[in-house]
């Protein structure tokens, strides 16, 4: 970072480049964050002081060229504030003072018309600068707003499209973790927030390095989440494990163990799992049994976290256009018919990586031969049709209810399975589904 730095103290995205005041503010408020956790030589002391000199000029020139026309102030000087907050024994230039006092009493006034990220930072601005009740006030503003679930913890609802720095979920919730920590010492609600954190990376990834910079910043904070080594027991059958007895070896780090039994292993005093938690935070794990079964005898996967249903019809034609028809005794199936797959998908969290295997009968073939990108239902998704199957790759799928339809031809009589459908989550495959086994006969 020192080599990095140009000559007026600011850092740019990529060497070579322009100073940018915002990663210059993000370096600045990183240190920050290391000094609050009691590392403090993590610059020089001149480095430092001539970024903060170099953002403080920076917003000097935005409040000389757009503040006195508008009177406003934006996200980007509240973010200015927020870093400027952890370096205060560092005063602010005579020629800056103006422009600093203007946001500061700028946002006394307005934070409460600014996003949840934004008065977060306020919160946490407000503190540092000795208004504690108003900060106070801010953060009781922001609780009174927090959704609340057993199992994902604390959080608070999407703003905006997630486009813009200030929307990006990880790094709110990190912001929010600060603020509670800080000013009213809420560490429940920090618990809380953190297992959201947690439980978000359980089937998304961080994909930047700000967003994991600041999630494990937030997670430090208060380590009872993650400085766990001890205190889970399990029990299964004559099996017993806990951890830290040294009967199996955890992966450094997560703690992560596996153990599988198979065939004559399985025993009928396996089928409950006693599972025991002495220590604070949490702890998750899965436990699936693997068997044959006829394929169209499979039951639905009954699963509350990520939920499938596939239903078929024959699409037939009227004065208006298609009509969607069940496919019964009376109105069976013929070669030649067109049939509509429907697949509905619900999901009650945000996942990544989610793979759609759809099965067919041997007597259906697929109208759409052609792999590639699509979207449907609010979701983009990448198609690809094998011989048995049409997968779907859905890089994204967030919480909430989706319908997927594509269209099949009939070619053939018989009586045939159709397999099943299959959703997973590639990057947590513990969270998976399956729709029931369905026969079709063709006439």
């Amino acid at each position: 970072l020192q080599k990095a730095q140009k000559s007026d103290g600011g850092w740019p995205w990529f060497s070579g480049g322009e100073s940018s005041p915002f990663v210059t503010r993000h370096i600045i408020a990183g240190c920050g964050h290391l000094k609050a956790l009691g590392i403090n030589s993590v610059l020089s002391k001149n480095t430092l002081e001539k970024a903060i000199s170099f953002v403080d000029k920076s917003e000097k020139e935005y409040y000389d060229k757009y503040i006195k026309k508008d009177k406003s102030c934006e996200v980007e000087n509240i973010h200015y504030l927020y870093a400027r907050s952890f370096f205060l024994e560092k005063k602010v230039s005579s020629s800056c003072t103006e422009a600093y006092d203007y946001f500061y009493s700028n946002l006394k006034k307005n934070w409460k018309k600014s996003s949840f990220y934004s008065q977060a930072m306020a919160a946490l601005i407000f503190y540092r600068n000795g208004d504690k009740k108003l900060a106070e006030e801010v953060v009781a503003h922001l609780k009174s707003f927090a959704q609340y679930s057993e199992e994902m913890g604390m959080f608070w609802k999407k703003e905006g499209y997630g486009y813009f720095w200030y929307e990006a979920p990880i790094e709110r919730q990190a912001l929010m973790i600060e603020a509670f920590h800080t000013i009213t010492h809420d560490e429940v609600s920090v618990e809380k927030m953190q297992l959201w954190l947690l439980k978000q990376r359980q089937t998304q990834s961080w994909p930047t390095t700000k967003a994991t910079t600041e999630a494990c910043y937030a997670l430090m904070l208060n380590n009872t989440q993650i400085n766990n080594e001890k205190g889970v027991k399990l029990s299964l059958g004559n099996w017993h494990y806990e951890e830290g007895d040294g009967t199996m070896e955890a992966e450094a780090g997560s703690g992560y163990i596996k153990k599988s039994w198979t065939g004559d292993e399985v025993k009928a005093d396996m089928s409950t799992l006693v599972v025991e938690k002495s220590t604070k935070g949490p702890a998750w794990g899965g436990m699936y049994w693997q068997y044959l079964e006829n394929i169209d005898k499979i039951s639905h996967s009954d699963d509350h976290n990520l939920q499938i249903e596939k239903k078929l019809f024959k699409v037939g034609v009227n004065g208006e256009g298609e009509v969607l028809e069940p496919i019964t005794e009376n109105s069976p199936l013929k070669a030649g018919d067109k049939i509509r797959v429907h697949i509905v998908i619900r999901s009650d969290r945000d996942m990544e990586y989610v793979h759609l295997k759809d099965m067919r009968a041997s007597a259906f073939e697929p109208t759409n031969v052609l792999s590639g990108y699509r979207h449907q239902g609010g979701l983009w998704y990448y198609e690809a049709t094998s011989d048995a199957a049409t997968n779907f790759f859905i890089d994204y799928l967030p919480k909430g209810t989706y319908v997927f339809e594509y269209s099949l031809l009939v070619t053939m009589k018989g009586n045939f399975s159709n397999g099943i459908t299959t959703l997973q989550c590639m990057y947590a495959p513990e969270f998976s589904s399956h729709s029931e086994g369905i026969r079709i006969k063709v006439k």
